[in-house]
């Protein structure tokens, strides 16, 4: 039966505002003004809808209503929270094929992203698609190492933008990957790739400037390869400045975060959750005198569950 286009936009913001029971995640005592939990998903692929029962390994997984609810969850127990995104949020399901990523990018909006950054199949429509439904998005698209001068995406991204936590100023940037072979030419629509090292320590430089107490890089480069093509692992050992990477593009599953030594001798982690948005990751940051931080937890929480219906 035909779905008719304003029901199902209507039903998709329903269902992203829905509230789930979840179990009572634990309370951490700490000074709101001190303490930081970024939440964040990458390759989430247009799935709206959990994986159906259908006796699949990802059976009951994912989906926007009980990722929404956990979201929401969290939120009333921690005060300064920073939800984002590290790309391709379009392709993989019919949602995408019929809607064109109109309820991907409602739905991000409902659940009150701060920002994203964007992946290769976010090209998928076409740049003017893309274009067209960053309309609905409450959130910025962040991104330093495509130029998109003279394309009908010239002012529609950032290269970066500080966020205001209690009083803390954190820093975003954004990485796209190279599209040359990957994406077809008609439908970047003449960007320009920058080099993403070079765009990423220009930008993280111009944070630190700028005073930010941390700085993070969302990136769709993918995590790492066994051939010499830049990746999450190159970027954090070529780096200055940022302090955390949340990564994208290979779909990995990380167990917890990944540590590696920067340019002047700093730690940078790499987290990365996966796809289809099975996963929520979520780190706890804490900050001490002198703008000091560490990591104080991190664990990726799983969406939905593996249920019968």
């Amino acid at each position: 039966m035909a779905i008719n286009r304003r029901t199902f936009l209507t039903n998709t913001g329903a269902a992203v505002l829905a509230s789930t029971v979840l179990p009572a995640l634990p309370a951490e005592a700490a000074d709101s003004t001190r303490k930081l939990t970024i939440l964040h998903t990458n390759d989430v692929h247009s799935r709206i809808d959990p994986f159906p029962m259908d006796g699949s390994r990802n059976q009951g997984l994912g989906g926007v209503a009980p990722r929404a609810a956990l979201i929401e969850q969290i939120r009333s127990q921690e005060e300064q929270v920073l939800l984002l995104d590290a790309g391709d949020i379009f392709q993989g399901t019919p949602y995408f094929n019929v809607y064109k990523g109109e309820p991907e990018i409602k739905a991000m909006t409902a659940m009150r992203y701060d920002a994203a950054t964007m992946g290769n199949h976010d090209f998928d429509g076409g740049l003017e698609n893309f274009a067209t439904q960053l309309q609905h998005a409450s959130f910025p698209l962040i991104i330093c190492n495509y130029d998109f001068s003279g394309t009908v995406m010239e002012g529609k991204s950032k290269p970066y933008q500080i966020f205001r936590k209690g009083d803390l100023k954190i820093g975003v940037l954004g990485l796209g990957i190279e599209l040359d072979g990957l994406v077809p030419d008609n439908l970047t629509a003449g960007t320009r790739y920058l080099d993403p090292v070079v765009a990423a320590n220009t930008t993280a430089e111009k944070l630190r400037k700028e005073g930010c107490d941390m700085i993070i890089c969302l990136s769709h480069l993918g995590d790492k390869y066994s051939e010499n093509k830049v990746s999450d692992e190159i970027l954090a050992k070529e780096s200055y400045d940022i302090d955390l990477i949340i990564g994208g593009h290979t779909h990995r599953f990380f167990e917890e975060p990944r540590k590696y030594t920067n340019k002047n001798g700093g730690d940078v982690l790499v987290n990365q959750v996966g796809f289809a948005g099975i996963q929520l990751g979520r780190l706890d940051y804490q900050f001490s005198s002198g703008r000091r931080k560490k990591l104080s937890k991190a664990h990726t929480v799983v969406v939905g569950k593996k249920t019968r219906e």
